[in-house]
């Protein structure tokens, strides 16, 4: 054990000293695979990569470079208070951690070898403790057993041996199957835990747990018309469908377990979506409600508050508003309860995302008043992210509420009464708050996620603080108002920190790390002081494999002042250091490297945004790198994490797409790197990315001149109304016969293919639809040119990492680029391969 921890110690600093030199390649750390990697490349008149390059690229892509690391997995799971389990990953497999802040104790959650003992007798089923069939599970009977579900469907209880217990299974027993299902994803449980509530044929119904009493508390529900519905075309619709799953219910229940807030989400005469299942004999149509920007019909979302125990709802007075395109999140992200449960604070939108406003609503009558609105000339949001919930909240009973917003051009906390009138700011600067983690009340302290603001340090490296909510007395200027209080920095490692509070405030879970350094867990104090480690990854095996980190950079974007930022993944042999060069130095060394970019446009998020730990990289970017090329991803203008200027970079103009941005940087990379090659460039992505790749190559042909283009929502007209509505407006005519959305649709351009271009998608892709493709590909027929594609038949939009899909990429690169010939029908195995 002290061998192997030296071992890794040693690793990791030898990463650290080639990233502080700005170098890629790791010494003798890596010198075999690199070398071997150099070689390869090297060989004279060489014209096939071979299937050993092949494999040594695969080894880095997702699902193997996870084998290669372990103790990088913390997601915690509360009980008891603020005790939480968490799944680890071992080098061997996985095993379950029990960890107690108060004790500042950390340890096994059972024997695992003999918990799979006793199941395996039980089950006549061999099972190995690093391997048991679960990934979650219950302390039941005050801690002397767990419950778990094997295969989502069959429940098993363990009884856990005592202390001192003999080897082997002795102590441990397993009891069932028994005949109650797994937890439905269908059901939300109350916080007491007494009711379940459920959508049954459009209506909202509850259990009651105790006795397995169900009552209906809505009766006028309808297809199309529904209580809790979760919007179609937003959550991989038609695969839940085929894969019998069932969606959690659109809600929120209130502190007290008295009532719940849900919508009604109308979609009655919303225009329809079709896709065909492929199938033997006839294939299977499905449809389903999706309205596009321009729609004179589109789904729109009524409040509705119900009391469980008088069986009755109210619709809240506020007018019904926009449908919102979700996450797959269902917990009703636009409902806040107050403690007592007697009032919902309610945030509604404009269509086109130019004003939010918020509501108190009280929970018996469904009388609301409008505390605040706020509005702009583009976007309002009331956080960056997308995948995280909106950054305000409700204090207490309502008397005072936390808001966010970018009315001074970055994102920051303001402290309102219950009345809606402003006592003070929270936060102010040039800098981002990203996240609400949790707020003290009774020490008046608001803690938060925030990025930018440390001097010295990455923009992008989100930290963690807490700030006075009273803010820092008044301002000479603003009689009424309070000036914001300095922050206290509570993470100091320089670094992204990744923070959960624990249910009672009182710690936080910080899971720190870089791009070049794996992650570290710690529990925190309130005051930011390190309370014990939690789980330190080794990346040993990584490193032994030849992993190298990825380079981060700092270029000029467009206007050749605002800085942009990305990661660069050089090939083996690349020796970043000794092959830069100062701005305008004459000669290049002879061997050049081809680029690959990967794009991701945004606006919701960037190519890399978090610029924390990945063994893989953005887009595979080792993987991809190991064949020899240099991999590119920089987050340019239109992207999140840095001003509302910023971000609005190409507002009303979606077809920029950033890519001014990426030219810049590329060429000024180039000026440091000589060696990378300009007049071999390349460009893929998935999503927004095929869109913004296509995009790429036929907007600037003479830049790019190879594009891989997966799943592109290539002209916005035809994808789901809020995207393009939000980013590029609502839909307007204009004088030429066209509208505002003709500039972004990539069919437009398909005159000017010049490059290299492969097509993909899938055929049941119900988020980016492939009438999208289609019509582009119309186009460049029409227009006689040649491209490549193919087609996934029976799969939704998360297709792009599929072993197929991944050779298919590299195949493009190395033939059109590299100009050799790959491995022929080289098979990557992985998820989704045979």
């Amino acid at each position: 054990m002290g061998a192997t921890t030296r071992n890794a110690r040693s690793a990791i600093a030898a990463v650290r000293r080639a990233t502080a030199l700005g170098a890629a390649a790791l010494g003798a750390a890596t010198a075999s695979a690199a070398a071997c990697g150099a070689a390869a490349h090297a060989a004279a008149g060489q014209q096939t990569l071979t299937e050993r390059e092949y494999a040594r690229a695969e080894q880095f892509l997702p699902w193997n470079a996870a084998k290669l690391v372990s103790g990088d997995q913390v997601a915690p799971e509360f009980f008891d208070g603020d005790r939480f389990w968490f799944r680890s990953r071992t080098g061997a497999g996985h095993e379950f951690v029990v960890v107690d802040p108060a004790a500042r104790a950390r340890a096994a959650a059972f024997d695992h070898d003999r918990l799979a003992a006793a199941l395996s007798l039980a089950a006549d089923t061999a099972y190995e403790g690093h391997a048991l069939p679960f990934d979650e599970f219950e302390f039941v009977e005050g801690g002397a057993a767990v419950r778990f579900h094997v295969a989502d469907s069959v429940r098993w209880t363990c009884r856990l041996a005592s202390a001192g217990a003999a080897d082997g299974a002795a102590g441990y027993a397993c009891s069932g199957p028994d005949a109650l299902p797994a937890p439905s994803d269908a059901e939300r449980v109350s916080p007491d835990g007494r009711w379940v509530a459920f959508v049954r044929e459009e209506n909202l119904w509850v259990r009651e747990v105790a006795t397995s009493n169900e009552v209906q508390l809505s009766h006028d529900g309808e297809v199309d018309f529904g209580y809790g519905a979760v919007p179609e075309g937003c959550c991989q619709e038609i695969t839940s469908r085929r894969d019998g799953r069932e969606r959690s219910p659109v809600l929120q229940w209130s502190p007290d377990s008295r009532r719940i807030a849900t919508h009604k989400y109308d979609e009655r005469g919303v225009g329809k979506f079709h896709l065909l299942e492929a199938a033997d004999g006839r294939p299977v149509l499905h449809s389903w409600a999706y309205a596009l920007p321009g729609d004179s019909v589109i789904p729109t979302a009524e409040l509705w508050i119900f009391d469980v125990e008088a069986a009755q709802g109210v619709r809240a007075h506020v007018d019904a508003q926009p449908g919102n395109f979700t996450r797959g999140d269902t917990t009703y992200a636009d409902v806040q309860w107050t403690r007592d449960g007697r009032h919902v604070f309610y945030t509604h939108r404009s269509r086109d995302f130019k004003s939010y406003a918020l509501y108190k609503v009280d929970a018996a009558t469904g009388d609301a008043t409008q505390l605040l609105e706020e509005t702009g000339p583009t976007y309002v949001e009331l956080n960056q992210f997308t995948y995280l919930p909106p950054a305000w909240r409700v204090l207490g009973d309502g008397s005072e509420f936390l808001w966010w917003s970018e009315r001074d051009g970055f994102g920051h906390l303001y402290l309102y009464d219950g009345d809606g009138n402003l006592k003070n700011r929270v936060t102010a600067g040039p800098w981002l708050v990203t996240e609400t983690v949790a707020v003290d009340e009774d020490a008046r302290m608001a803690y938060f996620a925030a990025a930018g603001r440390e001097e010295g340090r990455h923009p992008y490296f989100v930290h963690f603080y807490r700030a006075s909510l009273d803010g820092a007395g008044r301002s000479p200027a603003e009689s009424t108002v309070g000036r914001a209080a300095s922050p206290q920095l509570l993470t100091p490692e320089n670094a992204v920190h990744q923070v959960v509070a624990s249910p009672s405030g009182r710690y936080f879970l910080d899971r720190y790390s870089t791009p070049e350094t794996p992650p570290t867990a710690v529990l925190r104090n309130r005051d930011g002081s390190v309370r014990m480690t939690v789980e330190t990854a080794d990346i040993s095996g990584l490193i032994e494999a030849g992993w190298v980190p990825p380079v981060r950079f700092r270029a000029r974007g467009r206007d050749g002042t605002t800085p942009v930022y990305g990661l660069l993944w050089f090939p083996p042999g690349f020796d970043a250091e000794a092959d830069s060069a100062p701005p305008g130095t004459p000669a290049s060394p002879p061997a050049r490297y081809p680029v690959v970019d990967y794009i991701y446009p945004g606006p919701q998020i960037g190519a890399v945004t978090r610029y924390d730990f990945s063994a893989s990289g953005r887009g595979n970017g080792r993987a991809l790198a190991e064949l020899g090329f240099v991999v590119f991803a920089v987050d340019a203008f239109g992207t999140p994490l840095r001003s509302k200027a910023f971000h609005d970079g190409y507002y009303g103009n979606m077809g920029d797409n950033g890519l001014p941005d990426h030219i810049s940087a590329l060429k000024e990379l180039a000026s440091r790197y000589p060696r990378i090659d300009l007049d071999r460039v390349g460009i893929f992505g998935h999503s927004g990315g095929g869109f913004s790749s296509t995009d790429a190559i036929l907007r600037y042909p003479d830049f790019y001149k190879v594009a891989v283009s997966g799943a592109g929502n290539h002209d916005n007209r035809g994808y789901h109304f809020p995207w393009g509505e939000k980013y590029q407006g609502l839909l307007e005519a204009n004088a030429a016969g066209g509208d505002n959305y003709d500039s972004q649709a990539n069919q437009e351009l398909a005159a000017d293919l010049r490059g290299k271009l492969l097509l993909h998608y899938g055929t049941l892709d119900d988020n980016v639809h492939p009438n999208m493709t289609i019509r582009l590909v119309e186009e460049l027929i029409r227009h006689n040119k040649d491209f490549d594609m193919f087609v996934l038949p029976n799969r939704n939009h998360g297709y792009a990492n599929e072993p197929y899909v991944v050779r298919r990429t590299w195949d493009y690169f190395v033939k059109h680029l590299l100009g050799k010939d790959p491995p022929r029908e080289y098979e990557i195995t992985g998820p989704g391969s045979r």
